[in-house]
């Protein structure tokens, strides 16, 4: 069957009206659909079902929709029906015309609601066309069931998709977004009846996977208590892929269009009940209004008279709990109160407002129980409160000071009583009594500390008494034990000043004491110590030992004495001066009972030691008096054995002197024979052996003044040293001139040398022998050998033995004799045999040969030695090292003898003795 029968829209109506252009979509749509067969079964039987739920209301239906509606007759019946409104009145004949005219009657109806009918013409239903049939049924659902559904802001088929959705929002398991596959599973048809009419299904045990039992049950629950008759087969429904869009929309239209009639029932009976219950609310309002009114004035009223009570209270926490109390009903019991009066207008102003706008006379109150009444009242319990308010903080503000200055007052005074705790037995300590100077010093300046302290307090306790005055003034309950406290701490105040300035006093006393002590102490300490250093001085010197050696000498020594001993009562003086000193410190230690700890700061030196050290001056100066008378004495005794030996001395020493002269001469002169010289010298010999006992009784006295222990004698040169060598060499040279007389006797008898050649040999020898010295020089010694006719080519000179070998030898190269080592020991051999290094006139003679001597005399040798002794009267060891060949040097300190002169040094030697001794006349 084709269903485009665009070819019959010739005569078709068509409307346009602007808001319904939706209709135009809807139509497109529903040719396209009609195409499937099922919807077509479903359609048919959803459009039936619907019309016959109308037209049983005129007591008829249809049984089929394509055939019934063919004359018109029932076509319009039903649209009067659905609109209300009378149609114009029907052709009763059965004539095509009749029939085309009365569907047209229809059609022009339907358009005259505003629906466009678009390709839906009065011969296609007269001629049982079952597609435009259909069609325009839908039009007629769409138009009177559908369109005018409105929810929220949404119309017709939005508006009735969005009925459904907010209708079962509450159902988890269903979700319609659409009229066809959203309806399958029929929990939506479920949850709207269970939605409006809850006691008809048991929702709670509905399964979504079993749609034909969903379906049934809500389409049997609807028939039957609904009115809604059964337009959809379940079987249809599950069956198809997607259901008949206008079929489940008829159908969920009739649901709408039930549960909204059940409203208006309700709208109906609502509106009664809404102005009955507005006339029973107003008058409860006003019954409430008279009520809070009332209730509220007399709490006013109550309450002003405690809020005007101005008795005050004495402690503050009385007057906190006042305050207390206040803020308690500030807190508590205004606030319900101001509620009360708020809701109190509100109520007023929303009765009048409700009164005016359900046209009821305006509310009048009861006398006094106006608004403004109420507002009076409240003003005058909030002025009250503000006054009681201001007045409550001001009373606690009084209290509040009174009980900030009794703290202040107990804190000023517990503080103030804290520091002045155990200052009284301070200040009353007598610890300078045991003081030094230093730790007095130390407790002035620490009380100097404390009365500052003590000035700094004098605001503290100035500040307690003004506090007390002002809480007397304020009338402070607890007034007398402030005063009495106040009086404590004034009274103990006074007695603190007058402490501190005993103990200030005391301290300063004790001060000037012990400065004074002090002075004296370092006074004693100055001159304690150089008389100490003085008395030590004097005892050392006192037991000095000295050792002199002339008379002059202790002479000395006594007169220093002497001047000591007169400086001893000046000594004295100043000793009981310092005594005096210590003796005044004494006095002021016992006088004013000043402790002295410890000893004399500036001294170790103490009375008990000057005294001990004074007494063992006083012992020690007789006993240096005794010393010294004795030293005196032997000092005389021993210038008595100085002259004893020095007058025998200077006898025996110009005898000596003398005798060795004479023998010289006998040698020399020659007078008479040989026999006769030995007579003359055998009688000298006597004499000489005759004088021993004068040189042993000198002996004797050398022997004393050694043991004297004299080492120098000024009343003579001789020493006995000098007197024994002058001796010996007498001796000596007696001995051997007259042993040289015998030898020459001998030599003269053995080779026949006569007496006249003996002669001849000393008389050259004395010629030449020009200084008498007896003997010969080295030209001396030259000439006379020449005199003598011998031969001096490359022989030595030899010389007496006033000179030894190597300076005979000197003496030979000096003299430019080219001179071997064996020339000079044969001539040597010859001359001295015995090798004494010394060659005598008997050798000389021995030799037949002259010997001279130097020309040097002993004074130019000492001349010579005093040049290398740079002028002094000896010579030292070294000097002699420098200036000669060395073993002349030796030969000279091997022989020289100590030099004992009064400018004597160590190492001295006595050149003069050693040159007179090499010109002597014996042979060393």
């Amino acid at each position: 069957m084709d269903h485009h029968h665009h070819h019959q829209q010739q005569h078709h109506h068509q409307y346009d009206g602007g808001e319904n252009d939706y209709m135009q979509q809807e139509d497109d749509w529903d040719r396209d659909l009609l195409l499937d067969p099922a919807w077509e079964k479903q359609q048919r039987k959803t459009f039936t079902a619907w019309c016959n739920s109308h037209l049983r209301k005129a007591g008829t239906q249809i049984e089929n929709i394509e055939e019934d509606f063919r004359d018109g007759l029932k076509l319009m019946l039903l649209l009067e029906v659905i609109s209300g409104e009378r149609l114009a009145k029907p052709e009763r004949g059965k004539m095509r015309v009749h029939k085309i005219s009365n569907v047209n009657k229809a059609l022009d109806f339907i358009a005259s609601k505003g629906v466009k009918l678009v390709s839906i013409g009065a011969e296609e239903i007269v001629d049982g066309n079952a597609k435009m049939t259909l069609g325009m049924i839908w039009t007629i659902i769409l138009r009177f069931a559908i369109q005018d559904i409105s929810v929220e802001e949404t119309s017709a088929k939005e508006g009735l998709l969005l009925w459904c959705q907010r209708k079962t929002a509450p159902y988890k398991n269903v979700n319609i977004q659409n009229f066809h596959i959203s309806w399958k599973d029929g929990l939506g048809f479920c949850a709207l009846i269970h939605r409006h009419r809850p006691e008809l299904i048991d929702y709670g045990k509905l399964r979504k996977d079993d749609p034909m039992t969903n379906l049934n049950t809500a389409f049997d629950v609807a028939e039957k208590y609904l009115d809604i008759p059964k337009m959809l087969d379940a079987e249809d429904i599950v069956g198809t892929a997607r259901p008949d869009e206008k079929a489940i929309m008829t159908y969920v239209s009739s649901f709408y269009h039930a549960f909204s009639g059940a409203q208006k029932a309700e709208t109906a009976a609502n509106r009664i009940c809404k102005v009955l219950a507005v006339n029973q609310e107003n008058e409860q309002l006003m019954e409430d209004y008279e009520k809070l009114a009332s209730d509220l004035l007399e709490w006013i009223r109550r309450t002003i008279p405690w809020l005007e009570n101005r008795v005050p209270e004495n402690t503050m926490q009385a007057m906190q709990q006042k305050l207390e109390d206040f803020r308690d009903y500030r807190r508590l019991h205004k606030p319900p109160k101001v509620q009360e009066k708020c809701q109190l207008e509100i109520n007023f102003n929303t009765l009048q407002t409700k009164l005016r706008l359900s046209n009821r006379p305006a509310f009048m109150p009861s006398e006094g129980k106006m608004v403004s009444d109420i507002s009076n009242a409240w003003g005058g319990l909030e002025g009250a409160e503000k006054g009681y308010e201001e007045w409550l903080l001001n009373e606690i503000r009084r209290l509040e000071r009174l009980d900030h200055l009794a703290e202040k007052f107990r804190q000023k005074a517990a503080i103030h009583e804290a520091w002045t705790d155990g200052k009284e037995e301070m200040l009353q300590q007598k610890d300078y009594e045991t003081a030094s100077l230093s730790d007095i010093k130390a407790l002035l300046k620490k009380h100097e500390a404390f009365e500052s302290d003590l000035a700094a307090h004098q605001d503290r306790v100035e500040q307690i008494a003004a506090i007390a005055q002002e809480l007397n003034e304020l009338e402070y309950y607890d007034s007398p034990s402030v005063n009495a406290r106040c009086q404590r701490i004034c009274d103990q105040w006074d007695s603190l000043g007058v402490l501190t300035q005993k103990r200030s006093e005391a301290l300063q006393r004790t001060e000037k004491l012990l400065e004074t002590i002090d002075q004296l102490y370092l006074e004693f300490a100055k001159r304690a110590a150089p008389f100490n250093n003085w008395m030590e001085g004097a005892m050392e010197d006192l037991q000095d030992t000295f050792i002199v050696h002339t008379i002059e000498e202790i002479q000395g020594l006594s007169t220093a004495h002497e001047q000591f001993k007169a400086t001893l009562p000046e000594a004295d003086k100043e000793r009981q001066a310092i005594l005096g000193i210590h003796n005044e410190i004494a006095k002021i230690v016992q006088t004013y009972h000043v402790n002295m700890a410890g000893t004399n700061p500036y001294t170790t030196i103490n009375p008990q030691e000057i005294n001990a050290k004074w007494d063992k001056v006083r012992q020690l100066v007789p006993q240096r008096d005794q010393a010294l008378i004795e030293e005196h004495a032997r000092q005389q005794n021993n210038e008595r054995l100085r002259r004893q030996f020095a007058n025998q001395a200077n006898v025996i020493g110009p005898w000596i002197q003398t005798k060795m002269e004479e023998i010289g001469r006998i040698s020399i002169e020659m007078h008479g024979t040989l026999e006769d010289q030995l007579t003359h010298l055998r009688q000298y010999e006597k004499s000489i052996v005759n004088y021993k006992p004068k040189i042993d009784q000198l002996e004797g006295d050398h022997q004393l003044i050694q043991e004297a222990l004299i080492f120098d004698n000024k009343h003579t040169n001789y020493t006995m040293e000098h007197i024994r060598v002058g001796w010996e060499q007498l001796l000596t040279t007696i001995a051997r001139t007259i042993n040289e007389i015998e030898n020459q006797i001998l030599t003269r008898d053995a080779k026949g040398i006569s007496q006249e050649q003996m002669n001849e040999f000393r008389a050259s020898f004395n010629h030449f022998d020009r200084d008498h010295s007896g003997t010969l020089g080295a030209e001396e010694f030259k000439a006379c050998l020449i005199s003598l006719g011998f031969d001096i080519g490359n022989d030595a000179q030899k010389r007496t033995g006033m000179m030894d070998a190597e300076d005979f030898r000197t003496c030979l190269i000096s003299m430019g004799y080219n001179m071997g080592e064996a020339e000079f020991a044969r001539i040597m051999s010859i001359v001295d045999p015995n090798r004494l290094g010394v060659i005598t006139f008997q050798a000389f003679i021995d030799f037949m040969s002259r010997e001279t001597a130097d020309t040097d005399t002993a004074d130019q040798v000492m001349a010579s030695f005093k040049v290398l002794a740079g002028d002094k009267n000896y010579i030292l060891a070294d000097e002699l090292r420098r200036e000669l060949p060395p073993d002349q040097a030796e030969y000279c300190i091997a022989r020289m003898t100590p030099y004992t002169g009064p400018d004597a040094v160590p190492g001295a030697l006595d050149y003069m003795s050693f040159s007179t001794a090499l010109y002597g006349e014996s042979d060393l």
